[in-house]
């Protein structure tokens, strides 16, 4: 039974190839071709056709003698053939060939050394605000009252200028001294140790050398510590005024531009010798 299977199909590959290659042609078993050869057989006078856009040849034209014009050649058809007995097709339109643009001429290359880049326009440098805070401190009542004066004559817009009066308190100690000499000093420091009361030492003129043994700003307080410093076994000590109660006065210039300070500084004898220096 499988002989007969592969046998019917080695038979039947057979008749496929034979009538896929046109051997059954003749048996009206050919195989549908999608050809056309009665629209090859139709055309007329194809040897006559001329391709207007051609690619030009290679090899440039001779040039021609500058003597002698050029030569033309005219395109001559071949000679008309018969009329045919069915009418030939319009012959095609010749259209001129438009000339291309004449190139403008190409410029000489130049190099980045030569010719260099427009420089980019920078912008204008922004200028910081130079006001600033300056102050001059020290000046005693009468200095003060010069230093308004002068400053009234500079003519400075309202505001420019402060003169600030401020008050400080006279200062009391309880003192021990004044001594002769170091060694009487270094005597007087070793009792106070020896008794466990505290000191410092005093250089003020007029009360130098010696040893405070207590620092207030009220002769009162002073005169009640001095009673204490009694009770502890102290014999020798005082009550002293080391600073007496004083008025003074600082310039302030809290935002004053260049012109403005330099204007101050001019003022010369009228500062007293105080140098204006940054507000803190």
């Amino acid at each position: 039974m499988l002989r007969w299977v592969i046998g019917l199909l080695v038979l039947a590959n057979a008749g496929y190839f034979a009538w896929t290659q046109g051997y059954l042609a003749p048996l009206g078993l050919a195989p549908y071709e999608d050809r056309e050869p009665e629209r090859l057989e139709a055309q007329i006078k194809p040897d006559t056709l001329r391709l207007l856009n051609a690619p030009r040849p290679v090899n440039p034209p001779p040039v021609n003698s500058p003597t002698q014009p050029p030569r033309t050649e005219a395109i001559t058809d071949p000679p008309a053939a018969a009329v045919p007995a069915t009418p030939p097709p319009a012959p095609a339109v010749e259209r001129p060939v438009e000339a291309a643009p004449p190139k403008a001429p190409a410029l000489p290359p130049t190099s980045a050394a030569t010719v260099a880049p427009p420089p980019r326009p920078t912008a204008a440098p922004v200028v910081a605000d130079a006001r600033a805070c300056w102050l001059a401190g020290g000046f005693t009542e009468p200095q003060a009252d010069t230093l308004r004066a002068a400053l009234t004559l500079l003519d400075l817009p309202r505001g420019s200028w402060q003169l600030t009066e401020s008050r400080s308190g006279g200062r009391w100690i309880v003192y021990m001294g004044r001594f002769d000499n170091a060694a009487q000093l270094e005597s007087k420091k070793a009792e106070l140790r020896e008794l466990k009361v505290a000191y410092r030492s005093v250089s003020t003129p007029g009360l130098g050398p010696g040893l405070a043994l207590g620092t207030y700003s009220t002769e009162g307080a002073a005169q009640q510590a001095l009673q204490n410093v009694v009770r502890a076994g102290v014999r020798t000590a005082r009550v002293a005024q080391e600073r007496a109660e004083s008025t003074s006065f600082t310039l302030r210039l809290p935002d004053a531009t260049p012109a403005q300070r330099n204007a101050v500084t001019g003022l010369g004898a009228a500062l007293a010798g105080k140098p204006l220096r940054p507000c803190n």
